[in-house]
């Protein structure tokens, strides 16, 4: 054992103050070090010690210089950057409970009383995991001999706040995530690019964007780029989806459209749950429509990038808000996630958050498309019935009857 990993755990610091550790987990986001930044500054701002633990959870277990005091200019910048400067990585100890044991050692060991965590809901799940398990974590390290009774008792309770950071919009409870409409603005820049070679050469395009389990950014980027036809996972299309496709854009092609869109999300699949393709929906546009179609899969891509004004403004208010819960936490305060609902700035249960997106998959499981869409926030289905309507062209229960 090295003299620096020998070195008793600082003292807490006086009254409510807390030392704070801040982390990015799971598939990065636009906004996430926005998130970073606003929990330094803001932990600063309120006396409390800032710390960074680097590479997500594989930097809780690993310790030593991946947990590291973060000063006020130390995020200077941050805002304009893309992916995370603090890193993510998946980590399999960490799922495993001697994995949690030594990220517990990590964090007695640093003084380090509160975790705010920007993830998706796997990680947010782990986090709330590794509250639960804390204090048994911690009478273990004792057991071992690895900390003193004396060392762990000023640490006896861990508060941990989440935040989402997901590109899907997939998390139930709140209208946005960090990252999603970033990442929907990508999505919309190269629709339009496509749109302009679409055009030139009257071709067709198939373009696959991420959402497996969620068709928030494939529906949305229909409805901001006038998408001839969606597939999403929550809503797939009719029995006969193949001749209602082809139909829909045989009539924009009448009516004297040069080009096609249409976007696919990455879990797409018919009423059956046969999963639909860009390959599947690809080869109809070219042997039965006879058009000349192209796939383009946007990928990573979608990823990468700064955030966009939303997702800076999210970041930062999320940030500072998730420092304020961390202060007016009890020992038995529920683990809450930061959200946003009309606009406000909301902490919701995060294991009721979590519950509630898993149900979203659960009813499309079972076939449940309607309860599926019901799930999703309250105006997912209201944006799907305005594409629907704003891109089919024949719609006779529209139409005034003759006489009038």
């Amino acid at each position: 054992m090295t003299a620096e990993a020998a070195m008793p755990p600082p003292p807490p610091l006086p009254g409510k103050k807390r030392r704070i550790g801040v982390m990015t987990s799971g598939g990065d986001a636009p906004g996430m070090n926005g998130v970073v930044r606003a929990v330094v500054r803001m932990s600063i701002a309120k006396g409390c010690e800032p710390y960074g633990i680097y590479e997500g959870y594989e930097g809780l277990v690993q310790g030593g210089d991946l947990i590291k005091q973060m000063k006020w200019e130390d995020v200077r910048g941050y805002l304009s950057e893309g992916g995370t400067l603090i890193g993510t990585a998946r980590c399999k100890a960490f799922m495993e409970r001697p994995g949690r044991l030594q990220a517990a050692k990590n964090m007695v060991s640093a003084g380090i009383d509160a975790l705010v965590i920007c993830g998706g809901d796997g990680s947010l799940t782990g986090a709330d995991t590794f509250r639960r398990e804390w204090s048994g974590l911690l009478t273990e390290l004792v057991d071992k001999k690895e900390l003193t009774s004396q060392q762990v008792e000023p640490f006896r309770h861990l508060n941990i706040v989440g935040l989402v950071g997901s590109i899907d919009n997939d998390m139930s409870s709140t209208d946005a995530t960090i990252g999603c409409y970033s990442s929907l603005g990508r999505i919309c820049e190269a629709v339009d690019y496509i749109d302009a070679t679409a055009f030139s050469h009257q071709r067709a395009f198939v373009i696959e964007v991420m959402g497996r389990h969620c068709g928030w950014l494939a529906l949305m980027a229909g409805v901001s780029t006038g998408a001839d036809f969606v597939f999403i996972p929550e809503k797939p299309p009719s029995e006969n989806w193949e001749d209602e496709m082809c139909g829909i854009i045989s009539r924009h092609r009448k009516m004297g459209k040069r080009k096609t869109i249409v976007i696919v999300a990455e879990g797409a699949h018919d009423l059956s749950l046969t999963k639909v393709t860009p390959t599947k929906v690809k080869d109809l546009l070219s042997n039965r429509l006879k058009l000349d179609t192209r796939i383009t899969t946007l990928g990573h891509v979608q990823r990468g990038g700064g955030a966009c004004a939303y997702d800076r403004m999210l970041s930062t208010l999320q940030g500072v808000e998730a420092v304020e819960a961390v202060l007016d936490a009890t020992p038995e305060t529920p683990t809450p996630v930061i959200c946003i609902i009309e606009n406000k700035i909301v902490r919701k249960p995060l294991i009721k958050a979590v519950e509630d997106t898993h149900e979203v998959a659960k009813a499309i499981e079972a076939k449940d498309f309607n309860r599926a869409m019901k799930l999703r926030d309250a105006e997912f289905a209201e944006y799907h019935n305005a594409y629907m309507t704003t891109t089919a062209t024949d719609q006779p229960e529209m139409r005034l009857p003759k006489e009038k």
